[in-house]
């Protein structure tokens, strides 16, 4: 094994304090500027090889570009504030404030002892009046405007850290700090009216000419706009009807079975006479607690369980079951989902899975053959639609 002496790391750390290189001047114009933000760690205890591996990555990054002879704004602060905080000090019998600023000043030594550099001239710590109180205006700013309301709606919870998760927090159905497993759990909690904005939004995306089209693309889909129509479906034998939403109404013809979610406001009225309806709790339960980021992966397994009611396509006059589905999320649409398995991947999937029909409506305009085939063409096997 190699020896090595951290006294040329202590050396060249006092070089780059003393020359001041990742201090800036943002007044100064005489050097193209550049911006690199590493995400804030959270100061629960000591960093890890995998903050190692993010921190490092960008001080890479930041010295390339000085290199390169870029003046480089590099800050650095404290993602500090929330229950994870309260509910290590309870553990260890000490207070929030005393917990998190010891360890705010390790984790400070660690990045130093990396040589990791930054402007700490600009260094924050979200939990600092000074810091929150610019949080709590724009929140003000927003409630006067009647951009920010209350209403109920599940949560990824980690049962352990007592708190709500991100999607990007839960790694394979599991919270990413404490591996605990992620339920959904029901809160009031605070929203902001992003949608108002929605076509701004992704208007400006066009803007960032050089940003990653994949990162672009999470952005389009974090944003959501979705333009389509409502839809009626009368249910057999009954006054009622599920409305849904669809941004493909040229495949309603291809409409096959009406998926739900397992939240669908009007679903416990439609199962209550249902002979398998100890099925569908259980299966209900199953979902509940299956976290929105794995349901919204590509390789999620589609299950669902068929609720023996029937809907009539309001086109073809034809029933088409009813199933209550793991892939189908309350936050788009209706909840309820028409589903045309030849013209959609997730409605292919689960059709195949529980030999449901498959109608083609669209036919490629290469006239090739696809099982599943999503993007325009022209219609077939829709009546007086067809070409």
């Amino acid at each position: 094994m190699m020896r090595y002496t951290s006294e040329i790391d202590k050396k060249w750390q006092r070089f780059w304090q003393e020359k001041g290189i990742f201090k800036v001047d943002v007044k100064d114009s005489s050097r193209p500027k550049y911006y690199c933000l590493v995400m804030f760690p959270y100061p629960s205890s000591e960093l890890h090889v995998g903050h190692a591996r993010n921190y490092v990555i960008g001080d890479a990054v930041v010295r390339y570009k000085i290199m390169q002879g870029y003046q480089v704004l590099s800050p650095m602060g404290w993602d500090a504030f929330g229950l994870p905080a309260e509910n290590q000090a309870i553990k260890h019998k000490i207070h929030p404030a005393e917990w998190t600023f010891k360890n705010i000043k390790r984790i400070k030594e660690q990045l130093n002892s990396w040589g990791i550099g930054y402007d700490w001239e600009r260094e924050i710590t979200t939990c600092l009046p000074d810091y929150y109180k610019w949080t709590q205006w724009l929140f003000l700013k927003l409630y006067k405007s009647g951009l920010a309301y209350r209403k109920e709606a599940f949560v990824n919870w980690c049962p352990k850290c007592l708190t709500v998760l991100a999607n990007e927090q839960v790694i394979a159905g599991e919270c990413e700090r404490c591996s605990t497993k992620v339920v959904q759990k029901k809160l009031r909690q605070w929203f902001l009216k992003i949608t108002a904005y929605a076509q701004k939004l992704l208007d400006d995306l066009d803007l960032l000419k050089e940003w990653p089209q994949k990162v672009k693309t999470m952005q389009k889909n974090w944003i959501g706009k979705s333009q389509g129509v409502e839809i009626d479906f009368p249910i057999e034998n009954s006054n009622f009807k599920i409305k849904c939403f669809t941004t493909r109404v040229d495949t309603i013809f291809g409409a096959t079975f009406l998926a739900l979610s397992w939240d669908y406001p009007l679903l416990e009225g439609l199962i209550k006479d249902a002979p398998n309806k100890g099925e569908i709790e259980n299966f209900i339960e199953k979902t509940k607690n299956q976290p929105l980021s794995a349901r919204l992966l590509e390789n999620f397994e589609k299950e669902g369980v068929f609720i023996h009611k029937f809907a009539i396509n309001p086109m073809t006059k034809q029933k088409i079951p009813i199933w209550v589905a793991n892939y189908i999320l309350t936050e788009y649409g209706t909840g309820a989902i028409m589903c045309v398995p030849a013209h959609d991947k997730r409605d292919f999937e689960f059709a195949k899975k529980y030999n449901l029909p498959i109608v083609k409506v669209i036919k490629p305009l290469s006239g090739e053959e696809i099982p599943c085939y999503e993007d325009e063409g022209i219609l077939i096997n829709s009546a007086q639609f067809n070409e």
